[in-house]
């Protein structure tokens, strides 16, 4: 019966990560990060502000609080999961959070401690002294020990990589700022101005495709490469024309940056408005200047804008305050009503089902429940957990005589298994059948099994008796003939493939060759011992002809998963359902993501005309999404015609 233990304790002293990164998440409540404004002319003060924002929003922009763990839930999770999702984290080419970490190794750390524990009780419970117990380190433990340091190696080498990355681009955007300086402080003349500005653009667009520098750095090169760019514009006089057409880009890449940022303040996710107002700040630093007659009133729309969107992000956590209280509230009354039980009034299994159904239902509402205030977590946790604790451990007492009778069923069953499994390859189709069919009916009689042998013991004795009637069907000569007919239908769509004539233009032979492929699939079953060798003929015939076509990589994908789920298929239709619900899965997955994208990139549509390299790439992302659903929708076409 499921019970619930206290969290692991946070004496790990890297534990205390997570302790940080929680405070910090409590300070941007409370100050919510509404970002300073200023006048255009503070512009550095304003993105030294800006970049502390994003660089502290990047470290805690999921803020977690341990997950209160039933018993019920760590019985289902075992070390062997844990090791496997940490082998996951170490083979996965993208870094997990940090967080993720930390949590994977606090609930492998808890079992190994509750073994041990487990393992002291029987110890001390054999008769032995419990000093003389002495825990010992399992494999498992030293290889999840291991792979967790690896996982660090691998972090620490990334961020070398990192840091190796913004030293190089560091000392790029410092010879920028040297070439900038030179070309100021050469005269030129009207004819090669036209030169000179080219150089200077080209120089600036590189700039700004130079991202990730050190952070203490990244100020004073942002001030030394403005001030240039301002130098420029102001020194070079006979640029008007072209300052003046530099300036009018601007205001539009800005204004149509103003525009997004309103229509994001009606944006009901005020987390990611907050995010997206950061990215849309760093666009507007990489933006040169515009007229400096319009520049503080294009400044004070920008900031009116992002106050909004500040504003709802300080809100969002004001509520979720004020939830937690609230959540605090149910959690109470659920260890209130598992606390009154009165146990005497528990006198029959009926009874005790009903209550355990309650407590159940407690336990999962329980779960349904998000964080409460954080300095009433653990009591609250621990209240909960002992008033379940005491139920259960009496309910135990209670079916102790009742697990009795399920290992004598057990026992039977499995003899039954036995007889079943000795049967299995008999060729006596007669006398077999009526034995078979007497064990089964055996079967129903006996009561039943504890739920964790239920599932093994009946799929074992299924097995059999399946496995019996598999081969005496298989044995009928009906369905032999038909299966030879099959394959010799086969065998003739082999030869038609490899006779295709190649006089017909592509699409002409493109169509035969698909409907070839089509009575492949629909020639039905051929003995078994012929099967993979006639599939083998048929895939390089197809192969072939589809090379010489020059088929797309897509039609051939789907003719090979059509051959698969053929394989599949002879499993019996129901072997099919499966993968048709992960094709389901996949097709929401996808119209999903292509709404999202769809959805994103209103706020980045512009009238500009140099419109958005970011508005391009979302473009080429829902392409793909949508190539990559219709290739989906073939295969959920392709998996339902065999079912019908």
């Amino acid at each position: 019966m499921p019970k619930f233990k206290a969290p692991a304790t946070k004496s790990d002293i890297k534990q205390g990560f997570v302790k940080i990164n929680h405070f910090a998440l409590r300070i941007i409540e409370k100050k919510s990060f509404i970002l300073p404004f200023h006048s255009e002319e503070s512009n550095s003060n304003i993105e030294d502000n800006i970049h502390i924002t994003i660089l502290t929003m990047s470290e805690l922009i999921e803020p977690t609080q341990p997950a209160e763990t039933t018993e019920a839930t760590a019985s289902e999770v075992k070390k062997e999961d844990l090791l496997l999702k940490m082998k996951e984290f170490l083979q996965s080419e993208t870094l997990p959070a940090r967080s993720d970490v930390e949590s994977l190794r606090h609930n492998f750390q808890r079992l190994v401690s509750a073994e041990q524990k487990r393992l002291k009780a029987q110890f001390v419970e054999a008769g032995n002294a419990e000093s003389d117990f002495v825990s010992a380190t399992t494999e498992q433990e030293n290889e999840f020990q291991t792979l967790y340091t690896q996982l660090k190696e691998k972090r620490a080498e990334a961020l070398a990589r990192e840091t190796a990355e913004k030293e190089a681009n560091l000392q790029r955007k410092l010879q920028i700022i040297a070439e900038l300086e030179a070309m100021l402080d050469n005269e030129t003349s009207i004819d090669d101005f036209g030169k000179q500005f080219a150089e200077f653009k080209k120089l600036q667009k590189e700039w700004n495709e130079i991202k990730l520098v050190p952070q203490e750095q990244e100020n004073d090169l942002w001030k030394s490469f403005h001030r240039c760019q301002e130098h420029f514009y102001d020194l070079v006089r006979i640029n008007n024309e072209m300052r003046d057409y530099d300036f009018k880009k601007n205001l539009e890449l800005k204004t149509a940056i103003i525009e997004a940022v309103e229509r994001l303040a009606g944006d009901a996710d005020a987390v990611s408005a907050f995010h997206q107002l950061q990215n849309f700040h760093q666009e507007w630093r990489e933006i040169g200047p515009v007229d400096k007659s319009i520049r503080e009133e294009l400044w004070a729309r920008f900031k009116e804008a992002s106050t909004v969107i500040n504003k709802k992000h300080q809100q969002h956590f004001e509520d979720i305050k004020a939830r937690e209280e609230e959540n605090l509230t149910r959690k109470t009354e659920i260890c209130e009503k598992i606390e009154a039980i009165d146990f005497e009034a528990l006198t029959s299994v009926k009874l005790w089902e009903e209550k355990s159904k309650e407590v159940l239902e407690l336990q999962a509402l329980w779960k349904t429940i998000s964080f409460v205030p954080k300095k009433v977590n653990t009591a609250i946790f621990e209240r909960f957990r002992m008033a379940c604790d005491k139920f259960f451990n009496t309910k135990s007492e209670y079916f102790k005589q009742v697990r009795l009778s399920f290992d004598e069923n057990l026992a039977r069953k499995v003899a039954l298994c036995e007889r079943a499994e000795a049967l299995k390859d008999s060729t006596d189709w007669k006398k077999t059948t009526e034995e078979l069919t007497a064990l089964q009916a055996e079967w129903k009689t006996i009561g039943t099994v504890a739920r964790k042998h239920s599932d093994a013991v009946w799929n074992r004795f299924r097995a059999a008796c399946d496995h019996f009637f598999e081969q005496k069907k298989q044995s009928t000569s009906r369905q032999r003939g038909e299966e030879l007919q099959n394959m010799e239908k086969k065998q003739q769509i082999i030869a038609e493939i490899k006779a295709l004539s190649h006089d017909l233009s592509e699409d002409e032979a493109h169509e035969q060759l698909r409907a070839l492929l089509r009575r492949w699939h629909e020639a039905g079953r051929v003995p078994f011992r012929y099967k993979d060798k006639l599939h083998k003929e048929m895939q390089e015939a197809a192969d072939e002809q589809f090379a010489r076509l020059r088929s797309g990589k897509s039609e051939r994908k789907l003719q090979a998963f059509k051959s698969s789920i053929e394989e599949i298929g002879q499993g019996g239709k129901g072997k099919l359902l499966p993968e048709r619900e992960r094709l389901m899965r996949q097709v929401t997955r996808l119209r999903t993501e292509i709404q999202t994208y769809e959805n994103n990139i209103g706020f980045l549509s512009v009238s500009s005309k140099g419109g958005s390299g970011l508005l391009k790439e979302m473009e080429n992302k829902i392409q793909g999404l949508k190539t990559a659903l219709d290739e989906t929708l073939d295969k959920l076409a392709a998996v339902d015609k065999m079912l019908d």
